[in-house]
């Protein structure tokens, strides 16, 4: 059988044969006088062989250990740990579509979305009324969501839901973000941003735990602060020392 043939019988491409002959997959019959290669029937047992192991899943690598005769694995051992990975594959679609159907069936989704459906539902009654600091907070709050642990998300949900129900504090929310929005353009030794701090520390759920000395200057609060206005970073760096009881 010339290439072609070979390809034809197995059905897969020349450009296939080639590339699994690069590979040591499958070994290269020698030329004829013509510089032709001949195949045998052995090359197209292989081949097929090849096939079915890479249909059922299986890397080029994990094919080699299967043809090679002193392979580490046996073809049993190769399908076995082929179908646990499938199985944990499986497992991640449902809780990925789990989650898919929980934001489907909550309704429209929040234009920081998609969210977890426990953020969803803070973001639904966190105000809002127009204010810059507002949508900046939700967007940190999105970013928040997106790094907890499920464990982690529950509990800041749980305590941001608690204290929204509350109207006084929903209210005591809005003044802050509007003092935060009044120091758009203020000086970072404003004394308003005392006064801004202290609004925002107490719309803060309490209970933080904290171990050793809190790093307020991490990376992510230093880009949560590069984003705002100096004042107003100033305010929400004075904020999380109160909250966590750091000494200035």
């Amino acid at each position: 059988m010339r290439i072609g043939e070979l390809a034809a019988a197995v059905g897969v491409t020349t450009r296939t044969v080639r590339h699994y002959h690069h590979l040591g997959l499958l070994p290269e019959p020698a030329r004829r006088a013509n510089g032709y290669r001949q195949y045998a029937l052995r090359h197209a047992v292989v081949l097929a062989r090849i096939r079915r192991l890479t249909e059922l899943g299986l890397g080029l690598t994990e094919v080699r250990d299967v043809l090679a005769d002193d392979a580490g694995k046996d073809l049993a051992d190769v399908l076995t740990e082929l179908d646990e990975d499938l199985a944990r594959q499986e497992a991640a679609i449902r809780e990925r579509r789990r989650r898919l159907r929980a934001l489907l069936d909550a309704g429209e989704p929040p234009a920081e979305g998609p969210v977890s459906p426990e953020l969803a539902a803070v973001l639904e009654v966190l105000p809002a009324d127009g204010s810059p600091m507002a949508v900046k907070d939700r967007e940190i709050l999105a970013l928040v969501d997106t790094g907890a642990s499920p464990e982690d998300r529950e509990r800041l949900s749980a305590a941001l839901r608690g204290v929204l129900d509350d109207p006084d504090t929903v209210a005591r929310a809005r003044e802050a973000y509007a003092l935060l929005d009044a120091l758009a353009d203020a000086d970072p030794g404003d004394p308003r941003v005392e006064r801004t701090a202290r609004a925002l520390a107490a719309c803060v759920p309490g209970g933080f735990p904290v171990e050793g000395q809190p790093d307020l200057d991490n990376a992510v609060l230093g880009a949560v602060y590069a984003d705002l206005a100096p004042a107003q970073a100033e305010a929400v760096r004075r904020m999380l020392e109160i909250v966590l009881g750091v000494e200035r």
